[in-house]
């Protein structure tokens, strides 16, 4: 990295903003997917203005920017490719206001996605949409990957509940889109940026809609003894028009892991369980949850049990939210997948997964969104072990090929980023990221801002732009679908959350 250019950014933010001896920025070189490289610095501004200033004083020494929320992406987002100065906004971290009679709040991109609940819990509201990282990832990050969460079903992703941001756009000018009411007139821009993966500007500022507490909430657990009774149930019920809060499925071995950490009150010898959440009126929440255990016992469910109060509900949402936490307890490493299926091939891809782990010789756990069939595969391995990453990475390539194949799609939250950007074009053609490339272009044409993530790099692919700074290497150009030169992280690496 440039030494004038760290001592311009001291000079800008002040010295302790401004991280670049290797030792600091070995925090900053990974996220929570399995990639890793490392930035050549990272700032941490505490304004819009001072965004701007970083951006445009970068731009002179031609070099990438990436933004930053709290590093819990799963898709190698925030991870510099090309190295750079690293943005992150852990400084910007407050409620700016909030209009309570009209439902909405704006907030700053690095606020927990938790503390906004938090803030606004007392007048009986809450922020709709819940990764289980929402206690550590950050509403800048949710906007950048369009996060979703378990109770998704219901209520959307991130992007129907954003309606204004404020952007600085890659040279450093300050835009503002939406507005507080959401209803865009013209293009929908906020539309256009959450999901970006801050390949088009970075965001300082959000407006977001709040949402009333339900009237009543009813948690139901429904256990079975065949995985496929388990599945044809989730089927069963989106094809009767019943819409649950959120709809969580999780396999057996699973949930024994989950069971001897979290000790939640999940059944050790079953093969399968759903989450169940219905709220609203007291009246249509019974209703709603006595159609929904009928029609488990329908499909041979052991047991139905409903939560008998606010206690033993939150302890079942907590062995799901920390699931991936106990599997870190019984293996070094875990690669969690995101991909997509119609509700109706639930049953055969959790047949092919199965047959997935068989053939690579890798424990596959299965912890996923089932309403929306948003599938989140969990393949265990030691990286430390000889060819058991690549393992890892050609499994997981095949059940996100499988997704496609059955209609599905390749990811449902988590984002393109490193990780699947060599699948893209499984979905899409050359005219697809032709288009793609002429928006990315009007915003972001010297792909200076987070470049190398979500266009392909293979040749014919629309290659990206990959600059050279502070001895990085390019990214090697793969010559086939599948990750580009996978890392192995390090045994100790924190175990990422979905």
């Amino acid at each position: 990295m440039n030494r004038e250019l760290i001592r311009e950014l001291q000079s800008l933010l002040g010295a302790p903003a401004v991280l670049s001896l290797p030792e600091e920025l070995l925090m900053y070189e990974y996220d929570g997917s399995i990639e890793k490289s490392p930035p050549d610095a990272v700032v941490f501004p505490s304004t819009t203005q001072q965004v701007s200033q970083i951006v445009k004083l970068v731009n002179k020494y031609d070099v990438p920017i990436v933004g930053r929320g709290a590093g819990t992406g799963l898709s190698g987002g925030a991870i510099p490719r090309a190295g750079g100065v690293m943005l992150v906004f852990a400084r910007m971290n407050r409620v700016l206001s909030v209009d309570y009679e009209n439902l909405r709040a704006t907030v700053q991109p690095g606020l927990v996605n938790a503390e906004l609940t938090r803030a606004v819990e007392h007048a009986g509201l809450y922020f709709a949409p819940d990764p289980s990282s929402q206690k550590s990832c950050t509403i800048g990050g949710n906007v950048a990957e369009n996060s979703g969460g378990p109770h998704t079903l219901a209520y959307g992703v991130t992007t129907n509940h954003v309606t204004a941001l404020e952007l600085v756009l890659p040279d450093g000018e300050i835009l503002r889109i939406g507005n507080a009411q959401g209803n865009p007139l013209g293009y929908d821009l906020c539309g256009l940026f959450v999901g970006s993966e801050g390949t088009l500007a970075l965001v300082t500022e959000i407006t977001v809609r709040l949402c009333r507490k339900a009237e009543a909430v009813k948690t139901l657990l429904a256990v079975f003894d065949s995985i496929d009774d388990a599945s044809e149930t989730v089927v069963d019920i989106t094809a009767r028009g019943i819409t649950p809060a959120a709809c969580e499925m999780m396999d057996g071995w699973t949930l024994q892991v989950i069971e001897d950490y979290v000790h939640a009150g999940f059944p050790m010898d079953s093969a399968a369980v759903i989450l169940f959440e219905v709220e609203g009126l007291r009246e249509i929440a019974d209703t709603q949850a006595a159609a929904i255990a009928e029609i488990c016992m329908a499909h041979h469910a052991r047991e139905v049990r409903v939560a008998r109060d606010t206690q033993e509900r939150d302890l079942l949402w907590k062995g799901r939210k920390n699931a991936f936490g106990a599997l870190g307890r019984i293996s070094p490493c875990n690669y969690v997948l995101d991909g997509v299926i119609p509700r109706s091939k639930l049953p055969q891809t959790l047949r092919r997964i199965a047959e997935i782990g068989r053939a690579s010789g890798l424990q596959i756990g299965n912890i996923f969104h089932a309403g929306d069939g948003n599938l989140h595969p969990l393949v265990l391995y030691d990286p430390r072990a000889p060819g058991r990453t690549e393992a890892a990475l050609a499994a997981a390539n095949q059940i996100i090929q499988y997704c496609v194949e059955v209609g599905g799609s390749l990811t449902g939250e988590h984002g393109v980023g490193m990780e699947k950007s060599e699948l893209m074009p499984l979905i899409f053609s050359e005219a697809d990221f032709a288009l793609m490339r002429r928006v990315h272009d009007a915003f972001n044409p010297h792909a200076n801002l987070n470049p190398a993530k979500i266009f392909p790099m293979g040749k014919g692919c629309g290659e990206i732009r990959v600059r050279h700074t502070g001895g990085h290497p390019a990214p090697p150009i793969p010559t086939n679908l599948g990750h580009a030169a996978p890392v192995a992280p390090k045994p100790n690496q924190p175990v990422a959350r979905s």
